[in-house]
């Protein structure tokens, strides 16, 4: 069964475009050119993913995206401005799993969209315990079901957040590079200026300190970041 894609995005003529791309790559592709319709349609309709332009008339797509979220962990690449920095951080902040500047190569489009859904599909490429939960300390993850927890309280992550505290847990008490961050969670290379990452991490640490896990993930100048393992805690 082919995965389901969702695009919002005002400009019909690129959405006919990437919708005809994207069933040639083997995805079953729609679109919706309104940001408030995309959001009622979302309520009754469920996709493997969606890819969100920023620049909606009405609703705009960062508003999209807060709305979606209040009911919807599916994940989102958006689509943004070249350089426009602010509305990637943004939008990462909000809950969006990737982004893609515009204009975009659909390639490119393709191959992001299939890194996000092998991460969302509970397939992560890190190194973890032979069964389907990573333990440290108070911290859970169910890799199979996909729920993260710290001290019973469900973290509600995202599935690119998800990914990253995988594989920080995985490797706990080691530091783990930008770069691998990058490469084993968001299925990409990390480049030039793209501050993905940190902001996940950002996102990651308020969520943890929220649920009583507060200053877990630490960061290690010029090196990248480290899930702490203090003594007495335990590692499954």
């Amino acid at each position: 069964m082919s995965a389901t894609i969702l695009i919002i995005d005002d400009d019909r003529e690129l959405c006919a475009l990437l919708t005809e791309f994207l069933q040639l790559e083997g995805f079953s592709a729609s679109s919706v050119h309104d940001g408030a319709a995309a959001v009622a349609h979302c309520r009754d309709h469920r996709y493997d993913a969606i890819v969100l332009d920023v620049m909606l008339p009405g609703l705009q797509g960062l508003e999209v995206l807060r709305s979606l979220r209040k009911f919807s962990t599916t994940p989102v690449l958006m689509l943004t401005a070249r350089g426009e920095d602010t509305d990637r951080i943004v939008g990462l902040e909000m809950g969006a799993d990737d982004y893609l500047p515009k204009p975009c190569n659909p390639r490119e489009l393709a191959a992001r969209l299939r890194a996000i859904l092998r991460r969302s599909g509970g397939t992560p490429d890190v190194r973890e315990s032979s069964g389907a939960e990573l333990v440290v300390g108070d911290t859970r993850l169910d890799t199979a079901a996909r729920i993260a927890e710290h001290g019973g309280i469900d973290l509600q992550l995202t599935a690119a957040e998800f990914n990253i505290l995988q594989v920080l847990l995985a490797q706990a008490g080691t530091v783990v590079d930008k770069d691998s961050l990058c490469s084993q969670a968001l299925g990409r290379e990390l480049t030039a200026y793209d501050r993905s990452v940190d902001v996940h991490i950002s996102k990651l640490r308020r969520k943890l300190a929220t649920a009583g896990g507060d200053r877990l993930i630490v960061s290690v100048r010029g090196s990248g970041y480290q899930f702490t393992v203090n003594a007495g805690e335990k590692t499954q």
